[in-house]
């Protein structure tokens, strides 16, 4: 038997109201006059019944499609950055869009990127999301700048698209702090050879928390390699092995973190008693799995994502684009995640000699 179609009119009946009454109060009608209290009532009723307003109506009738692009450089394959996915996908659906999502590679050449663009413009897409990992410059394609769009983890060459990034100098600052809370004040710093803004970012965070604590900023307690376990193990190893050894360590990411954890072990160094280690990213799987768990910083990739769709549909929606451009790029702030990785420095270093004086 076939199953009977739920209309406008069955809503209208079950609320007790017309259906211009349901009509305005299901699209969101500006300026239509409804109290809270039917409101309530109108939306209770859609909802026991299972009615939804008809989209394509409704994309007729307003000119937009209800769906915004997400163009990804690589994230949607990251584990720990695919929270920006996360992020944008539940904040759209909360506000009643659909998540399209394309995935490039981040060394793609430009009409590859332009391709997808197009992709995405074809599907009619009311604003697009442009996602990057790294933090770093983009240069878009042209047809970008044909539809409101927002970047997420990078900022525009051109000055014209607002973009929100994490804080890397403040959550350096940060992890630092967390460290001369502790106690330490010979502080190593194992990080990452890439030119890219966070290696710059979270260097000057390492170097603002020494100076807000009065401690001298020595640069042979900074140790650079790749940013991956191997590079962290070798930086460690750099750091730990010569006279004066530092009681803590920030590292630039979690991976890295892993490697100075090897690299602990294998001098004997118990972790936190005799070496505490900071990270940077939150990398689940990492942080939790080492043992003991690190403390680390964490990268708000979630809210990167959220608070780039709220700001791509008010930009959609025609409100405050002069001052979302103005107000751009916005800074997320990148917490504290607590675990057993630092505790109080167990004696000083063999060697080891802290000025408490300022750069």
């Amino acid at each position: 038997m076939a199953r009977k179609t739920v209309g406008i009119r069955d809503v209208a009946a079950a609320a007790g109201v017309s259906v211009t009454t349901v009509s305005h109060i299901l699209n969101d009608t500006p300026h239509a006059r409804a109290s809270d209290e039917t409101r309530k009532k109108v939306r209770d009723a859609a909802a026991s019944l299972g009615y939804g307003p008809n989209r394509m109506a409704q994309s007729l009738r307003t000119q937009r499609s209800a769906m915004i692009g997400l163009l990804s450089e690589d994230i949607a394959t990251t584990p720990h950055a695919g929270m920006i996915i996360k992020g944008a996908e539940e904040t759209a659906r909360k506000h009643d869009y659909t998540l399209v999502i394309i995935n490039t590679d981040k060394d793609a050449n430009t009409q590859s990127k332009r391709r997808d663009v197009d992709a995405l413009l074809e599907r009619q897409v009311d604003g697009i999301l442009y996602a990057t990992m790294y933090h770093r410059a983009v240069s878009l394609p042209p047809r970008l700048f044909e539809i409101p769009a927002v970047l997420i983890d990078s900022t525009d060459r051109t000055g014209l698209v607002p973009c929100t990034i994490p804080d890397e100098q403040g959550g350096a600052r940060t992890a630092v702090t967390a460290l001369v809370d502790a106690g330490h004040r010979r502080i190593g710093f194992v990080t990452n050879t890439d030119d890219v803004p966070a290696t710059h970012g979270r260097l000057q965070g390492y170097r603002d928390a020494l100076r807000a604590a009065a401690i001298t900023y020595d640069p042979s307690l900074v140790a650079a390699q790749e940013s991956e376990a191997a590079g962290g193990y070798k930086a460690a190893m750099e750091l730990l092995a010569r006279d004066g050894r530092p009681t803590a360590l920030f590292c630039y990411n979690d991976r890295m973190a892993m490697g100075a954890y090897r690299a602990a072990n294998e001098l004997g160094l118990s972790i936190p008693g005799q070496l505490s280690v900071v990270g940077f990213d939150n990398q689940t799987l990492i942080a939790e799995g080492l043992h003991p768990g690190l403390t680390t910083v964490a990268l708000p990739h979630y809210e990167m994502g959220a608070w780039a769709v709220q700001t791509l549909i008010r930009l959609i929606e025609g409100h405050d684009e002069e001052k979302l451009l103005a107000d751009k790029p916005t800074i997320l702030a990148c917490p504290l995640v607590r675990r057993d990785s630092v505790a109080p420095p167990h004696d000083s270093p063999p060697g080891g000699s802290d000025a408490a004086l300022t750069d």
